[in-house]
């Protein structure tokens, strides 16, 4: 059993409407579970994009200072992040400062929400993989799907093996 939360639980909270960090909290508090799994249904489609303060073309990270922030927002937009204007980003760790999470009820709108949240968000003062982020949805076999775990290295990166 793997009982901590994973990064990615924001994608099955939005297709799912159930709020996995409450559930487990209750469930720590000594509650019993509060829905059935035949409770659970599933709708619409869910994208998330790691933020990370790094170099968006040497994925080296980059610490520092965040001197203008503004988080996206809208219908089916979240954002999970602590970061804010004034923020130091340390070199000591995980440099991943948000999540940026999209919902739609089709494939094609989570993408087109994430495509609109990406231009939306500002972080200034620290390089960031947002503009990696804004090419790989630019991309229309991406945005087809299907791709392989060699697509970051071979379409966007232009390496092959």
């Amino acid at each position: 059993m793997n009982p901590r939360i994973q990064v990615e639980h924001p994608i099955t909270e939005m297709v799912t409407g159930v709020d996995l960090i409450q559930a487990q909290l209750e469930i720590a508090a000594g509650k019993p579970l509060a829905i059935k799994q035949d409770d659970i249904s599933l709708n619409g489609h869910s994208i998330e994009c790691r933020i990370n303060a790094e170099d968006p073309l040497t994925f080296i990270p980059s610490p520092g200072t965040v001197i203008a922030f503004h988080a996206p927002g809208g219908i089916g937009v979240r954002w999970d992040s602590h970061l804010y204007a004034g923020y130091t980003v340390p070199p000591y760790y995980d440099s991943m400062i948000g999540k940026l999470i999209t919902w739609g009820s089709t494939r094609h709108q989570a993408l087109a929400r994430m495509h609109t949240a990406l231009n939306e968000l500002t972080i200034e003062g620290i390089a960031t993989n947002v503009p990696l982020l804004q090419r790989i949805l630019e991309d229309e076999g991406f945005r087809e799907g299907g791709q392989s775990i060699h697509y970051l290295q071979e379409k966007v990166l232009g390496q092959k093996d």
